[in-house]
């Protein structure tokens, strides 16, 4: 039996992980040092590993199980339609993305902490809805919608979560990791950009406002 890197590399992903994950959830002194804080990362130290790190642990079992199930799910079509280092390259700027505009939103805010893959795994998501926006989404959303639906909604919810300080959700992450997902998308096959123009363009608008607000906050 050969051995396909593209099979498993989602799977060695996923099960680091889980594994840090768990190691957090046992030692809060790890958990601690590599959780996404902006004190931690702006401040003296500049510990800005964190924003890499802290999508290594989860806050409990259920929002890990969820955020690896979305990365299996979709790491498949992003592997299959652009390549290795291309799904690499989202998926891990994507975390940085959602982290530096997270830092950004809350840069006055030394106190606050986040941790969770859902930058990465949203940036994947966004990536795949670019680029086969009719595709319908269901198993583990509410009710069964076609792609470009759910993004233009995952988005409103998003950036009025994030500009309403509504639940504990990181809110920002997740904009700033869909905005990376998509922008890279494009990027690795513009050739969407042609296919996909109303879609793609429906979906840059809730983007828009994100900037504007992002911009205007002082």
């Amino acid at each position: 039996m050969a051995f396909n890197i593209a099979d498993i590399l989602p799977i060695i992903i996923i099960v680091l992980t889980v594994l840090t994950s768990i190691k957090g959830f046992n030692d809060m002194a790890f958990f601690d040092r590599y959780k996404f804080q902006v004190g931690a990362i702006l401040g003296k130290s500049k510990q800005w590993d964190r924003l890499l790190t802290s999508a290594t642990l989860h806050g409990d079992y259920m929002h890990l199980i969820f955020n690896m199930m979305t990365l299996y799910f979709f790491s498949s079509v992003i592997i299959q339609s652009l390549g290795i280092w291309q799904y690499l390259t989202i998926y891990f700027l994507s975390i940085i993305g959602g982290g530096l505009l997270s830092l950004w939103v809350h840069r006055k805010e030394y106190y606050y902490s986040a941790i969770g893959a859902s930058g990465g795994v949203v940036g994947i998501l966004f990536a795949a809805i670019a680029l086969y926006p009719d595709m319908t989404l269901g198993v583990m959303f509410i009710l069964p919608m076609k792609g470009w639906l759910f993004g233009i909604l995952y988005l409103g919810y998003s950036i009025y979560g994030m500009h309403t300080r509504q639940g504990n959700i990181g809110h920002d992450a997740h904009l700033g990791g869909a905005a990376i997902g998509l922008i890279l998308a494009v990027v690795f096959a513009p050739v969407i950009l042609q296919i996909h123009t109303l879609y793609i363009g429906i979906m840059i608008i809730p983007l828009i406002v994100l900037a504007y607000l992002v911009l205007r906050k002082k």
